[in-house]
């Protein structure tokens, strides 16, 4: 074995270096701790990346998004983009031209936009300002079909001043909101009942709730979206099914349900056991105007209250029977109007002049509060000229005090639950020939109706509805 030693001269200069080392560091740290106490600020040149946030990033249709972005060079342009795919798979997108502050952030709720979509201060501008992309099929409409599913936006902050569609920016950020018409809680139960064909949405809790009856158009089928929203404000909803619907009597292009289906369907809700059952009231949009007016001076209804939404006071289709059957559509094709496009307007048709005489409601039989909402631009219904007359027959019966009317320029036909986008003019039908319908609306216009009108009409539901 060989051992190693170690002179104690040796011994001494090893113990003497490793002393020196130490209090080198030791001084060295205390130069380090007086720099970062005193005057001497050090500096990195870490940046901390782009953000993007949007909250809430999950709510429902008609609540407003906070939408920002952070950490960005100061007074530099961006833009910030929505995109998102219907049910259907179409992309729509909508963007906006910003410049950033002078901390680097840039806020919807604060800025203005200087281009894109839409011009100025608009919170919400992303959501309503949505349009088919580029490219996209003709004549679509963004409709929920799904009510149990949301709408998934995506949004983006993007380098410059761009369009998305040039898919040559760098994206700087993202964010993913989740758009919902049905409220945790919201129970949705499907209706075959007495003949009845409809959905019931209810809101969470035991109840007894007041209650509306939801009357949609000539569009047909069953529509669901609004009676979720409703119930998601705390309101039983029935939508109800009248034409255009499998379980509904055939043929699909005429009404071949009467004055009792809609009184069974009224008299269904009312009855339901969780419904406040003198708390009912009937929403009724364009043809489902006349139906609500029709059904709400019925001696054996009386509902709390009615809104009609841009709509005749009569039918706009002639009548088979005098239980409000109808004939086939194409019968009244006279009052068809058509654009240089070839897209068709049915505002003719409701002129009160040209609406069958025995068909007009007696609307001075009305009991119960009614409000009116009226888009002017409103290319698919006459929904000034009906107003006028609802307004009038009511002061003439001596029951002015009932009748208010909420009127809006520059909004279209499709007033419904704030930011979601317009269509002016969208795909009709595909048989027996493709046709496109006239609407009406421009964009930043009819976002300010229906913002306003749906705050006013939970509003008019709160007075005449609670219990």
């Amino acid at each position: 074995m060989v051992r190693a030693h170690l002179s104690v001269t040796t011994l001494r200069k090893l113990i003497e270096m490793k002393m020196i080392a130490c209090i080198s560091a030791h001084r060295n740290l205390a130069c380090l701790h007086r720099a970062l106490v005193g005057g001497v600020r050090w500096k990195s040149s870490y940046r901390q990346a782009p953000l993007l946030t949007a909250a809430p990033a999950r709510g429902l249709i008609d609540e407003p998004i906070s939408v920002k972005g952070r950490f960005l060079p100061p007074h530099c342009p961006v833009t910030v983009c929505a995109r998102m795919h219907s049910e259907d798979g179409d992309l729509w997108e909508a963007f906006a031209h910003y410049n950033t502050n002078a901390d680097g952030t840039v806020s919807l709720t604060r800025d203005h936009s200087v281009g894109g979509s839409y011009l100025g201060c608009e919170p919400m501008g992303l959501f309503w300002g949505l349009q088919p992309a580029p490219g996209a099929r003709k004549g679509l409409r963004l409709r929920k079909k799904n009510v149990e599913t949301p709408f998934v936006v995506h949004v983006s902050l993007l380098d410059g001043h761009v369009s998305p569609s040039e898919r040559q920016s760098t994206e700087l950020a993202a964010v993913t909101t989740e758009r919902w018409y049905m409220a945790p809680g919201v129970r949705r139960i499907e209706i075959r009942q007495n003949g009845v064909v409809g959905t019931l949405f209810l809101p969470p809790g035991p109840g007894p709730v007041p209650a509306i009856l939801d009357l949609w158009g000539m569009g047909g089928g069953l529509v669901e979206y609004r009676s979720a929203l409703f119930a998601s404000r705390g309101y039983a909803s029935l939508s109800l099914a009248y034409l255009g619907h499998k379980d509904l009597p055939a043929p699909q292009n005429r009404i071949n349900v009467g004055d009792s289906y809609f009184k069974t369907a009224f008299h269904l809700l009312q009855d339901h056991p969780q419904v406040c059952a003198d708390r009912v009231g009937i929403v009724g949009l364009s043809f489902g105007v006349y139906l609500t007016l029709r059904l709400a001076t019925q001696s054996d209804i009386s509902p709390s209250c009615l809104i009609c939404i841009n709509g005749p006071v009569g039918s706009t289709v002639t009548l088979s029977d005098a239980d409000g059957r109808t004939e086939q559509f194409e019968s009244d094709q006279k009052y068809w109007a058509f654009d240089d496009d070839g897209y068709v307007s049915f505002k003719a048709l409701s002129l009160p002049a040209n609406l069958a005489p025995e068909t007009i409601v007696k609307i001075e039989k009305l009991s119960c509060p009614l409000l009116c909402i009226v888009g002017e631009d409103d290319l698919s219904s006459s929904s000034i000229e009906n107003a006028n007359l609802m307004e009038e027959t009511l002061r003439a019966a001596g029951k002015h005090q009932l009748f208010t009317c909420l009127s809006y320029p520059g909004a279209g036909h499709l007033i419904e639950p704030p930011y979601t986008p317009n269509s002016r003019a969208s795909l009709w039908s595909v048989k027996p020939v493709k046709q496109i319908t006239l609407w009406g609306g421009h964009l930043a216009s009819h976002a300010a109706a229906q913002e306003d009108a749906w705050k006013k009409t939970l509003e008019f539901l709160e007075t005449n509805l609670r219990c």
